[in-house]
């Protein structure tokens, strides 16, 4: 896992050159420092000139939570008239970064970035910001708008309610997997506190600790099945959605669910939504990052970037814990994350913007690791 100050030392090597006025942007804002609320009424600026009006969606793999930004992206990209495409990169670094400098060269007008591979990616981002392109991220710098979740907060929140529980079903004792991502440094808050959490009982004990490779379905299914060679009895397993699922799997073919179990993870995920529905699965909490609403706001953002309006530097994904109790509304909201943006009390259930930037001012995009968390 590659450390914050290596991290900083990289990116910070890669500094820009001049674009074709002769202005330079020299490595963005590397330093942290603490935004102001996004100021809607903020004054316009210039759009950007001789780029095409299109948005590309660099996608790190096909998992659901993407599948949910990429759907997002779409449903703006048609409001707003903007020709949208997908590169998806199936994991493949150099895949990735081929393309995104392919676009620039085409003179494609926005994308939107789940990186693979965040430091290899990151100078040809900063080019693309150098030549009037919007970039938006999904977590890492740089960008000119960074997507993230107040991580650690997301990691708690499920962590609370896997505690809670334990204390009330399971008399204060459980086995616990921890199925983590410790290759995206950027979500190791989240896993920071979930240990935090369970750690503070007393008959609680993490039996793995693990990062899947991949991190998805199978990934999650490979490493369960290894991990019931050790451990066969398990109450509660914690991760991100996909992986929790392929866990799940590995259990129900061994043999080994029960209602009693807390099977949670952090998306939002379509499966994992089926499974709270079901009174059966143990899966019993999932935490939602409603990735079409906020893929939705990406793309309105791209859009009004290339219209000469001035956009968020950052923006919070909030986490909202999805139960069978409150999980129709939240299915709504996905279907139409239009809706959902343009009626502000109902965006601001699940997003909160920061900063404000636009083509004039994209000197100013963030190249440090922001999180509201900090």
């Amino acid at each position: 896992m590659i450390s914050r100050n290596l991290f900083k030392a990289l990116v910070l090597g890669s500094i820009s050159t001049a674009f074709g006025s002769g202005e330079a942007v020299a490595g963005g804002k590397t330093e942290p420092f603490r935004l102001a609320p996004f100021d809607i009424a903020a004054d316009d600026c210039t759009a950007p000139a001789g780029l095409n009006r299109n948005l590309v969606f660099f996608q790190d793999n096909d998992r659901q939570f993407m599948e949910g930004v990429k759907f997002g992206l779409s449903q703006a990209a048609q409001k707003r008239g903007l020709k949208f495409s997908v590169e998806l990169a199936d994991n493949d670094a150099g895949k990735m970064l081929n393309g995104v400098d392919a676009a620039v060269g085409s003179k494609v007008g926005a994308m939107v970035v789940a990186p693979v591979d965040a430091v290899g990616l990151s100078p040809s981002l900063e080019k693309a910001i150098q030549h009037g392109v919007y970039v938006g991220t999904i977590v890492p710098p740089p960008a000119v708008t960074i997507l993230n979740a107040p991580q650690y907060l997301t990691g708690e929140r499920l962590a609370l309610a896997a505690s809670d529980y334990i204390a009330r079903e399971l008399n204060g004792r459980a086995n616990v997997v921890l199925l983590t991502h410790d290759s995206l440094q950027f979500l190791a808050p989240r896993f920071k506190a979930m240990r935090d959490v369970l750690g503070k009982l007393p008959d609680v004990r993490i039996v793995a600790d693990i990062s899947p490779s991949p991190v998805n379905v199978e990934g999650g299914y490979e490493m369960m099945k290894l991990i019931l060679l050790a451990h066969p009895k398990i109450d509660v397993i914690l991760g991100a959605d996909t992986v929790v699922i392929g866990a799940l799997k590995a259990l129900r073919e061994a043999g080994r669910t029960s209602p009693k179990q807390f099977l949670g993870g952090i998306d939002g995920e379509p499966d994992a939504v089926a499974e709270l529905k079901d009174q059966q699965s143990p899966y019993k909490a999932s935490v939602s990052l409603a990735s079409p609403v906020f893929g939705f706001a990406l793309g309105s953002f791209a859009a009004d970037w290339q219209d000469g309006k001035s956009v968020p530097q950052a923006m919070d994904i909030l986490p909202k814990l999805l139960t069978a109790e409150n999980i129709a509304q939240y299915e709504a909201d996905l279907q139409d994350p239009a809706s959902v943006f343009a009626d502000h009390r109902r965006r601001e259930v699940y997003l909160k913007m920061y900063g404000n930037i636009c083509f004039e001012t994209r000197n100013e995009y963030l190249n440090f690791p922001w999180s509201s968390d900090h």
